[in-house]
C-alpha cells in the first residue's frame, strides 16, 4: 500500500461544474452568467476552474483581489481574451497594475473613479470600468446620492467607459427578507443613470428570486461550486468538491473511556472507533465535531470528540468489514456541502475557502 493511501485528498469535479454553470444559465432566463473566482475559486483552484468555465462559454469573470485579477490573467492567456473584473476597485496607486493586466475594475468610491479617470485621461483614455452602486449592503459601493452627482458633473467619468453598474444583495439568501424589493428598487433607479451600461445585481442566490432580479448578467459564487442558493442543498446543482481521507487505525472503546482533547465524549457502552488522517490542519473545521457526520461503507457514521489538527474520531458498527486505508468521505455526493456547513455551524463558502494546501487535489474533467 502507497504511504499517499494515507493522506486525506481533494477531488474537483470540473464536470459538475459545468454541470452547474448550465443549470445557472437555464435559472438565468437569457441573462449572462459572470463566474466569481474570487479566492483562488472559493478554494477550489481559479485557473482550472476559470478555463473549463472558458470551454463552456463564460467570457467575464471575477475576482476580489488585483493579484487574483493578474493571476487568472495569466493562466487564461493570450488566447482567452476574458474580461476580469476586479471587485476592490482601484486603490490608490493601483492604475498602472490593473491596465497592464487588462483587468476592469469595480469602481466603488468617488476618490476610485477619480482614480481610475485620471489614469485614463493622462494615457489613451476610453479606459473600461464597472460602478458598484451601495443599495443597502454599506460595504463597498457609491451612495446613490454620490452616483447621481458624479452623473452630472462635467467630467467625473471622463476617459471612462462604463460598461457595467453593479450592487450587491444583502439578504437574497432569505427569499421573503424585505430587504431584497428594498434593494432592488434602489438599484432600479441607480441603473436609469447609466442607460448605455449593462446592469447585475444577482449573486447566488439573487438568481433564483425570480427575473426581476436578473437584469443583464449575473454573478454567481457558490453554486457554481454545489452549495445551495438558500443555505441548503438545490436538487439542479452537482457536488463539485469531494474530500476524503483513509483510515488510520480501528480501536475499541470500553464503557467511560473518553476520545479526544478535552474528553468531550465519554463512551457508555463498548464502542468501535476508526481514526481518520483528516483534521483541521486540512480544512475540516473543528467545529464539525459536534454534530458532523462522515459517510463510510453505506452509510453515515457519527464523529465523536473534538477534531485534532490531524485526526477525527468516529463511530463504526462493530460487525462492519473496514480496514486501514479505506477511504471516508468528509464533502461529496453523501456528505452535502451545506449539510456540513450546518453542522460546523458555518456556511458552505467557509467550508470550501479552509480546504488546506495540503490536501492532494486531482482534477476531473480539466481541459485545456
Amino acid at each position: 500500500m502507497s504511504l499517499d493511501t494515507f493522506h486525506a485528498h481533494l477531488t474537483i469535479d470540473l464536470d459538475a461544474l459545468a454541470h452547474n454553470y448550465a443549470a445557472l444559465r437555464h435559472e438565468a432566463r437569457g441573462a449572462e452568467v459572470a463566474p466569481v473566482v474570487k479566492a483562488d475559486a472559493y478554494g477550489l483552484g481559479a485557473a482550472q476552474v476559470a478555463s473549463r468555465l472558458w470551454a463552456e462559454g463564460a467570457r467575464r469573470f471575477f475576482a476580489a483581489r488585483i493579484s487574483e485579477g493578474e493571476d487568472l490573467r495569466a493562466a487564461l492567456g493570450p488566447d482567452r481574451p476574458a474580461t476580469i473584473y476586479v471587485l476592490d476597485g482601484a486603490p490608490s496607486g493601483s492604475a498602472d497594475r490593473l491596465e497592464a493586466s487588462d483587468l476592469t475594475p469595480v469602481l466603488n468610491s468617488l476618490a476610485q473613479v477619480s482614480e481610475w479617470s485620471s489614469h485614463a485621461r493622462a494615457t489613451k483614455g476610453g479606459l473600461r470600468a464597472a460602478v458598484q452602486i451601495d443599495t443597502g449592503m454599506n460595504r463597498l459601493g457609491l451612495r446613490l446620492e454620490e452616483t447621481k452627482a458624479l452623473v452630472q458633473s462635467f467630467d467625473g467619468l471622463r476617459g471612462l467607459s462604463i460598461d457595467l453598474v453593479i450592487s450587491h444583495l444583502a439578504c437574497a439568501s432569505e427569499p421573503a427578507h424585505p430587504a431584497n424589493a428594498a434593494q432592488l428598487a434602489r438599484f432600479q433607479e441607480a441603473r436609469a443613470l447609466f442607460p448605455e451600461a449593462r446592469a447585475s445585481l444577482a449573486n447566488s442566490a439573487g438568481v433564483f428570486l425570480g427575473p426581476d432580479y436578473l437584469f443583464d448578467l449575473v454573478r454567481p459564487g457558490i453554486s457554481l461550486y454545489g452549495g445551495g442558493p438558500f443555505g441548503v442543498s438545490h436538487p439542479a446543482l452537482r457536488p463539485v468538491a469531494h474530500l476524503t481521507a483513509p483510515i488510520l487505525q480501528i480501536r475499541e472503546i470500553r464503557p467511560g473511556e473518553t476520545i479526544g482533547y478535552g474528553a468531550t465524549f465519554t463512551a457508555e457502552r463498548p464502542t468501535r472507533v476508526a481514526i481518520i488522517a483528516a483534521g483541521y490542519a486540512d480544512g475540516v473545521l473543528r467545529s464539525f465535531g459536534k454534530a458532523g457526520q462522515v459517510w463510510l461503507s453505506g452509510a453515515h457514521r457519527k464523529v465523536l470528540g473534538r477534531l485534532s489538527m490531524d485526526m477525527t474520531a468516529i463511530e463504526i458498527s462493530h460487525d462492519l468489514v473496514v480496514a486501514p486505508g479505506d477511504p471516508v468521505e468528509l464533502l461529496g455526493e453523501h456528505v452535502a456541502l451545506d449539510d456540513a456547513a450546518s453542522a460546523s455551524g458555518t456556511i458552505a463558502y467557509e467550508c470550501l475557502v479552509r480546504l488546506a494546501p495540503r490536501l492532494q487535489r486531482t482534477y476531473l474533467g480539466a481541459k485545456a
